[in-house]
């Protein structure tokens, strides 16, 4: 007798997870996409510096597109789990241990294997902007408000069957551009500013 309650009807619909649902494919495709890249990239650098270099490099790779991009795509791998697993763990809950995870790995590295970020360009690039927090740490700050606000909008897309009722992502979509485009300015002024230390390169802005 309690089938026709809105609330009943809105749990069960919470916990059907398939890949039949828009939203639910719009976040597998996403998932196993930046699983694909994962793997492919540890394959490669793998073949170029051997497995335990590899692994090393791979993972700090990883925490640089936790750490400096604002979308939730890398943490992905993390959150997307989890909320399967733990459905009563909201993504945005798993992305704060996916940030401490990031985090710790690189005071680890900085401390005890900083040749490590000298192996790829992208790592390098990563140790330019830890080693100065100023004014390059704003890139992070601003990586993890845009971070998180993807994750609520992940969030809602497994809460949810259809995108039309996705109204939190509806209403701060407009913001989530205008921090990825700010982000994008402030990376190009990185990477500007890293090639003129360290190649002598000037790109005209």
């Amino acid at each position: 007798m309690f089938q026709n309650l809105p609330l009943f009807h809105k749990k069960k619909k919470k916990k059907t997870v398939g890949f039949i649902h828009e939203t639910h494919q719009h976040i597998w495709i996403k998932f196993l996409f930046v699983l694909l890249l994962f793997v492919l990239y540890f394959i490669f650098i793998s073949i170029h510096y051997g497995l335990h270099d590899g692994f090393l490099i791979t993972i700090l790779t990883w925490s640089f597109f936790v750490l400096c991009t604002p979308v939730a795509d890398a943490g992905l791998l993390i959150d997307f789990p989890i909320r399967l697993l733990f459905w009563n763990i909201p993504m945005v809950l798993s992305e704060l241990f996916v940030w401490a995870t990031a985090i710790c790995l690189n005071i680890f590295s900085i401390f005890f294997l900083p040749h490590t970020y000298e192996k790829t360009t992208i790592l390098s690039l990563f140790h330019h902007i830890l080693s100065h927090p100023y004014p390059f740490w704003s890139i992070i700050i601003l990586s993890s408000i845009g971070t998180f606000l993807s994750v609520k909008f992940g969030d809602e897309l497994m809460d949810y069957i259809k995108h039309k009722d996705c109204t939190y992502r509806k209403k701060h979509h407009l913001k989530s551009k205008a921090i990825i485009l700010i982000f994008i300015f402030l990376l190009t002024f990185i990477i500007y500013d890293y090639m003129l230390q360290n190649f002598g390169i000037e790109i005209p802005l």
